[in-house]
């Protein structure tokens, strides 16, 4: 008796609330890890296991003493495999699922977790969006359980359009993109905001190509060249980014190219001396010159543990400590909780920037840089090329606020 009176001790003992606190805490990051997209979603997944080294794992863990663990879900950039890899998290009972690339996946992602969460509640999986940016996710699609951490298309065109309408001396553009609905918002906004702004600029080229299948684009810049185009819009990424603009200098084409992707992942090497003041990028983190040492310090000490990698996202940075800012201030991990915190938090990221996550439609308010492709004035260079990005132009977060359409269905508890 007395040794079943023990062994009942011990058991109660293994599962006592110290114990269980020190059970990991588990994040899903669902991207690309193989593939034709594989260096973004590999870059990103370098990225965030090191923040979380760097920020928490090394100074004792969150929530008491727990430490995260990053599980990786390569979705090979499928909408299809990211039904299997979301089955798989739910059989692994990860609450959790970081993901970015693409919009595609992303809407996927967000219409399987809303049915998902609806059917089983208590296990509800919480979707933080570092990169996805139709704007339908907190709009029309927008979720409980959806939180974007990047700046739609639309608030990225709004601020990029506003800059392209500044060089009076442009009057044509042709809009060219992956064949996906992102591809889609960019053409038919910039078209509509141009026309806005600047109704003198022609459209005079709006194509879309299917992703990730062209291996040469030169007849599409041929199409572009004979356009007379004073410039080229691209919401392209990835490897159909580095061949659409090899292709454009290639071919001698010298006329500025507008875009959202066009930096690091290879990118920035590829173009090199011959990209120098053709790029403009729209992004959501300063570029060059940093302005905090907190973010030059984690920039350096990234660079010295991953050599080969760039801090090329600090959007998922933001979106790593802003949830685990959360989930201390509930003092839980449950996705229902840490989400109540997540609306309305107002954060300060590495940078000094003030980011605010909007309640209504959980889209993230904060500042818009542009920047250009060149090799002056870099501190932190892309791909160990002596070329980076060098910020030109910034728009504070309220500047860059848009309504939103969102009417969120919000789960009863």
């Amino acid at each position: 008796m007395k040794t079943l009176i023990a062994a009942g001790v011990t058991a109660l003992a293994l599962l006592s609330p110290s114990t269980q606190a020190q059970e990991p805490v588990r994040l899903g990051f669902m991207d690309p890890l193989s593939g034709t997209f594989a260096s973004v979603g590999t870059s990103g997944y370098t990225l965030l296991q090191f923040a979380v080294d760097y920020f928490y794992n090394s100074k004792g863990g969150i929530l008491g003493g727990r430490m995260i663990e990053i599980v990786p879900l390569d979705n090979k950039q499928s909408p299809t495999e990211t039904q299997l890899q979301f089955r798989r998290a739910v059989s692994e009972e990860l609450r959790f699922i970081i993901q970015g690339n693409s919009s595609a996946v992303a809407n996927t992602l967000n219409q399987t977790i809303t049915r998902h969460n609806r059917r089983n509640e208590g296990q509800e999986i919480l979707q933080i969006n570092y990169a996805a940016v139709d704007p339908i996710l907190t709009n029309e699609e927008c979720s409980f359980w959806h939180f974007r951490f990047d700046a739609h298309a639309i608030m990225k065109l709004e601020i990029l359009t506003d800059f392209i309408a500044m060089n009076e001396e442009l009057e044509s553009v042709y809009i060219i993109g992956q064949d996906y609905s992102f591809g889609q918002v960019v053409a038919d906004n910039t078209i509509r905001l141009l026309g806005e702004k600047r109704p003198d600029i022609e459209i005079v080229g709006n194509e879309f190509h299917p992703i990730g299948q062209v291996k040469d684009f030169t007849p599409y810049v041929t199409k572009i060249a004979s356009s007379g185009a004073g410039a080229v819009i691209t919401g392209n990424f990835g490897a159909d980014m580095v061949s659409l603009a090899r292709s454009i200098i290639d071919s001698g084409l010298d006329i500025p190219i507008y875009t959202f992707y066009a930096a690091y992942d290879g990118i920035t090497a590829t173009l090199g001396a011959d990209g120098k003041d053709r790029i403009r990028l729209i992004h959501t983190d300063r570029a060059n010159p940093v302005l905090s040492e907190a973010r030059s310090e984690f920039n350096r000490a990234y660079k010295a543990a991953h050599p080969n990698f760039d801090v090329t996202q600090s959007r998922l940075v933001n979106a790593l400590m802003m949830l685990v800012q959360a989930m201390e201030q509930a003092q839980s991990d449950d996705p229902y909780e840490v989400a109540l915190q997540l609306e309305d938090m107002r954060f300060t990221n590495l940078g000094g920037e003030e980011l605010w996550m909007r309640g209504e439609d959980h889209q993230l308010i904060q500042p818009l840089f542009i920047s250009k492709h060149t090799d002056e004035g870099i501190e932190f260079d892309a791909d160990n090329s002596g070329f980076g990005l060098f910020t030109e132009y910034a728009v504070s977060g309220a500047d860059t606020a848009l309504e939103t359409s969102c009417r969120m269905r919000r789960p009863r508890r």
